[in-house]
């Protein structure tokens, strides 16, 4: 007989622990061993227990390759399933085996766990392997089937709600709890604070009352400047929309702007093509919105949208102003062009148009499309298409964490039919799905990677760009780590090329998330380490850094809902002079729209319990030694960078802290 020791840990979630008979069969290349019920004991497999077991097996079963657990019901007790973490099996001549796990079995289940070692398929590898291999993507393509969410769109996961997920992507008990109970607390305050009257506001001071007792971390700075115009332009580089601008070289035809009429704000020593000349001026243009129908059915009166073109210049201050906005595609008489020498509510009219137009193309094509939606493909792939003994697998597991909960949750609460984007905002009622699919004709893989889409739209300069700053040093530090990750599995490019279940990733990724669109430039296969390392930065970077940015400020930007106004009551102007404070009032959402709104944004962008921060990994996915210094040295840099971002801060009225490493999150969970 020989003795086989067994450390078997269970997950901390208050739910993790299990009442089952659990037993496990260990198989290596000389063979397999019976199988074994373990001690049953209700201690040995509670909530955060580690617990060691001895099983004696008549022969000698050589380098172990895999495990096989098992459960079943224990007598008539009720049945729950397990969360288990790890299995460590140290084998009588003392060489110590890990199979990381960090997934629930459920009732009368059999999984099989490789070792922890990252492998990636080759004419060498064991047969045993191969077959498990097979065998999880099989099961793992059952569960994880793809529809069509709307035309044009990423497809997502073929579940309409979340308890009909796979347990290992919803929520954990503690997360879920935190999000119910936010979500729950946030509809009764806005109920017991008087805040559900469709009236209009005759103050914009009173949309301060709205949640007074809840804290918003710059949302008092937000009201006090956002009229000023460079606190306007500022959004652009630091706001919750940084990527809309790009440099212009040439006025657009259809945006008649002439020296005469900025002259006011560029002075008498330059003019405008001089400027243009310079790098200096920039355009948000949001042609995308053109044709699209606004809501109907907010408090029962139609809404209206807009969709508009503004300069900006970077004056000699270094500050990023607006000198023009046209509020439609199309010029005319019916399409004045508004300029900060005009009276002072028809300057602000039209950058609270352009404020709302921002906000309708960031929610649903900066947040939605590029960020969730994408997310949720990577998720649904490497789910089908690589196993866990994958290094990949391994790599982009943690930043696909609850990613198809919050989906699920968004398609049902958020953005389904009668849900809060056409209770409150002007894109809703159908109109998501067409900004969607007019989105992913514009998508480009160059978009997705923050150095080409900073190159691409000639920003590269222009100073003050904190998400571009902040961003860089992220990428940078992802980078690095990805590379020593993919240099240390793939010894060349032909591995990468000869993988058969990494190619297989890719093109699935291709082909549902970006619909086998040439024009896009995403790739359907890699060749390359290099390319498979500049994807993988990309992946990551997607859902957890520019997640942050795109997320993690909703609070501080929009409930002063004036800079953010989810929707308009009124029609664009059409002629100047006319507008008063009145007027604007009139135009802005009411009461209850507004604190609907704010109340969601609040939900999105503050995370509840539960949360890994990026580097942050709990998992020990990665049991051999190299890649574990990998992480610590990515975790290093993250700190660094995490130190330099609050030094800056402390010194900033309003500081940008939406990219400091402590506070983003590994994943697209909320």
């Amino acid at each position: 007989m020989r003795t086989y020791k067994l450390k078997i840990a269970t997950g901390t979630d208050l739910t993790a622990g299990t009442c089952d008979q659990v037993s496990i069969v260990l198989m290596g290349v000389l063979g397999e061993s019976s199988k074994h019920n373990l001690n049953h004991k209700w201690s040995n497999f509670r909530p955060g227990a580690v617990t060691d077991f001895e099983v004696d097996i008549e022969k000698d079963l050589g380098e172990l390759l895999l495990i096989r657990l098992s459960t079943l019901t224990y007598k008539s007790f009720n049945t729950v399933a397990w969360y288990c973490h790890y299995v460590n099996v140290t084998c009588p001549n003392g060489r110590c085996y890990q199979f990381p796990f960090y997934q629930w079995l459920a009732t009368n289940m059999t999984v099989e766990i490789p070792e922890g070692k990252g492998i990636i398929l080759s004419r060498n590898t064991h047969p045993l392997l191969k077959q498990q291999r097979r065998a999880e993507l099989e099961k793992k393509r059952e569960t994880h089937k793809w529809k069509c969410y709307a035309e044009g769109a990423p497809r997502c996961i073929d579940v309409d709600k979340v308890e009909n997920l796979p347990s290992n992507d919803q929520y954990s008990f503690l997360k879920l709890s935190s999000f119910n109970y936010s979500k729950t607390a946030l509809g009764l305050e806005m109920v017991q604070e008087g805040f559900t009257s469709a009236e209009s506001w005759t103050d914009l001071d009173d949309i301060k009352l709205v949640f007074c007792m809840r804290g918003f971390d710059n949302s008092d700075v937000v009201a006090e400047i956002w009229k000023e115009d460079y606190f306007f332009g500022s959004q652009y580089l630091n706001g919750i929309n940084p990527i809309q601008i790009k440099k212009c070289s040439k006025i657009p035809e259809n945006f008649p702007v002439s020296d005469n009429m900025v002259a006011a704000s560029l002075g008498t020593t330059t003019s405008l093509q001089k400027e243009l000349e310079k790098g200096n001026i920039f355009l948000a243009d949001y042609k995308i919105l053109q044709g699209i129908s606004a809501n109907k059915s907010i408090n029962g009166k139609q809404q209206y949208m807009a969709a508009p073109m503004c300069i900006l210049w970077k004056n000699p201050q270094d500050q990023l102003v607006p000198i023009a906005i046209q509020l439609a595609q199309t010029p005319g008489e019916n399409a004045p062009i508004f300029l900060p020498s005009d009276s002072e509510s028809d300057w602000l009219l039209a950058k609270i148009w352009v404020r709302n137009s921002d906000y309708q193309v960031h929610e649903v094509v900066t947040h939605l499309l590029h960020t969730h939606l994408f997310a949720e493909v990577f998720n649904i792939a490497t789910t089908r298409q690589l196993p866990m003994g994958h290094p990949v697998y391994k790599l982009i597991i943690p930043h696909l964490r609850y990613t198809l909960e919050i989906n699920v949750l968004a398609r049902s609460i958020l953005i389904g039919p009668g849900a809060l984007f056409d209770q409150a905002i002007a894109i809703g009622k159908g109109g998501i799905p067409i900004l969607l699919k007019k989105a992913m004709d514009g998508v480009t893989y160059s978009s997705l990677c923050l150095p080409d889409d900073i190159q691409a739209r000639g920003v590269k300069s222009i100073p003050n760009y904190l998400y571009r700053d902040d961003g860089m040093k992220i990428w940078l530090a992802v980078e690095s780590f990805v590379s020593n990750i993919v240099n240390y599995y793939y010894e060349c490019d032909v591995d990468v090329s000869t993988d058969p279940e990494l190619q297989a990733w890719v093109a699935e990724i291709y082909k549902e998330g970006f619909l086998e669109n040439t024009s896009t430039g995403m790739p359907s296969s890699l060749e390359t380490k290099a390319s498979l390392i500049k994807y993988l930065t990309m992946m990551i970077f997607t859902c957890s850094a520019q997640h942050a940015a795109v997320n993690s400020g909703q609070s501080d930007f929009y409930t002063w809902m004036p800079n953010g106004p989810p929707s308009m009551r009124s029609p664009p102007p059409t002629v100047k002079g006319v507008s008063t404070t009145q007027s604007i009032l009139a135009a802005l959402p009411e009461v209850n729209t507004t604190s609907l709104g704010i109340s969601t944004v609040w939900l999105l962008s503050k995370e509840p319990l539960d949360r890994r921060h990026l580097g942050n990994y709990p998992d020990v996915r990665f049991t051999e030694e190299v890649p574990q210094t990998f992480i610590k040295n990515f975790q290093e840099k993250l700190a660094k960078i995490s130190h330099s971002i609050k030094g800056r801060n402390k010194n900033m009225k309003l500081p940008y802290p939406y990219l400091d490493p402590s506070v983003i999150e590994n994943s697209v969970s909320v």
